[in-house]
C-alpha cells in the first residue's frame, strides 16, 4: 500500500505525463491511438465498478446504464451549447459536459440505490440489471437523442490527455476514499454486513455512497466515450457492456485496484489481437475468458494486499 502523500505524487505525475504525451498524438497511428483511449475509458469504468463490487461487496450489473446516462447527457449538452460559445472555450465546455454527465449519472445511481440497496447478492444484481435495461429502452425511444438510430455529430473532444488525466483522478479518488477513515466502512460492509451493523455502521449508507460515486465516474467515462466515438447507439450500452466491465473487475481481482487496471488493459487489447480470426474472434475470446476464470477464479492479477491504493 502506498501512503496517500505518495499517491498524490503519482496522481500529479500521471496527469502531467498524460498532458505531455497528448501534445504528440498527431504523430501517432490513429488506430493505436483509438485503442489507447479505449483503454483509459475502460480503466475508469473498471475502477469505479470495483468500488461497488470489490471494495463494498455488492454485485451491480447496471454500470452500462450509468455510462449511458453520462454519455448521452454530455453529448447532448455539447451539441446544444457548442454554437453558443467561442471555439477557444470548447475545452472548458467539454469539461463542464463531462461533469454534468457524471452528476446526472450520480443522481441515477442515487435513485436506483436508495430503494434497492437494502437488497444483497442475486437480488441486487437483478435490480441493477433491470435498471440498466430501463435506461437503454428510454434512450432508444427518445427522439431528442436520436432514438434507435443513435446520436450523431458529436464533437471529437476526447484526447489521450483528457482520458488518462481523468483515469488518474478516478484511481486517486477511489484509493483515497477506501484508505480514509470513512472508507473503512466500505471494507467493513464488504467483509460482514451484520457485524458492521452491530458496530454502528449503516450498511445502506455506505452502499449508496459507493453506488453514487461509482455511477459518477461511469458517467464521466460515458462522456469521454461519446466524444471519442462521435456516435452513440442504445445497443452500445446493453447488458453485454455491463458484463464486460464486471469481467474486468473479477478477472483483475475483486478489491484490487492494480489488478483491475491490468485486466482493463488486457481485455481491451485482447479482442484487437483476435481480429484476424474474423467470425471466430468472439468465440476464441469467450473461451479464453472461461479458461482464465477456471484457472484463476480469485482473479488473474491477485498479487499484493487486497485493500488499498494500489493493492
Amino acid at each position: 500500500m502506498i501512503p496517500m502523500n505518495g499517491a498524490k505524487r503519482w496522481l500529479i505525475a500521471g496527469i502531467i505525463l498524460a498532458v505531455v504525451i497528448s501534445q504528440f498524438t498527431g504523430a501517432f497511428n490513429r488506430y493505436y491511438l483509438g485503442i489507447t483511449i479505449d483503454i483509459g475509458i475502460n480503466i475508469i469504468l473498471a475502477v469505479s465498478l470495483n468500488l461497488i463490487n470489490g471494495h463494498t461487496g455488492q454485485f451491480s450489473l447496471g454500470h452500462a446504464g450509468f455510462m449511458a446516462v453520462g454519455g448521452y447527457s454530455a453529448a447532448k449538452f455539447t451539441l446544444v451549447c457548442a454554437q453558443m460559445v467561442p471555439e477557444s472555450l470548447h475545452p472548458l465546455l467539454f469539461l463542464v459536459a463531462l461533469i454534468l454527465g457524471g452528476l446526472l449519472a450520480a443522481v441515477a445511481g442515487l435513485l436506483v440505490g436508495v430503494p434497492s440497496l437494502r437488497l444483497r447478492g442475486d437480488y441486487l444484481a437483478i435490480v441493477t440489471l433491470g435498471f440498466g435495461e430501463i435506461i437503454r429502452v428510454i434512450v432508444q425511444n427518445m427522439e431528442s437523442v436520436g432514438a434507435a438510430s443513435g446520436l450523431k455529430g458529436i464533437p471529437k473532444d476526447t484526447t489521450l490527455g483528457w482520458t488518462f488525466a481523468l483515469a488518474a483522478v478516478t484511481i486517486y479518488v477511489v484509493a483515497s476514499l477506501v484508505n480514509s477513515t470513512y472508507g473503512r466502512g466500505f471494507i467493513a460492509v464488504s467483509d460482514d454486513e451484520v457485524a458492521a451493523s452491530s458496530m454502528g455502521i449503516n450498511p445502506v449508507r455506505y452502499k449508496v455512497t459507493a453506488f453514487v460515486i461509482g455511477a459518477f465516474f461511469a458517467g464521466i467515462a460515458g462522456g469521454l466515450y461519446a466524444h471519442h466515438k462521435q456516435f452513440l447507439s442504445p445497443t452500445g450500452f446493453d447488458f453485454f457492456k455491463s458484463i464486460d466491465i464486471v469481467v474486468m473487475v473479477i478477472l483483475g481481482g475483486m478489491g484490487r485496484t492494480v489488478g483491475v487496471i491490468m485486466a482493463a488493459i488486457l481485455l481491451t487489447i485482447l479482442p484487437e489481437f483476435l481480429r484476424e480470426f474474423a467470425d471466430y474472434r468472439m468465440i476464441i475470446y469467450s473461451l479464453l475468458i472461461i479458461t482464465l476464470m477456471i484457472a484463476r477464479p480469485q482473479g488473474l492479477f491477485t498479487f499484493g494486499k487486497k485493500k488499498g491504493a494500489v493493492a
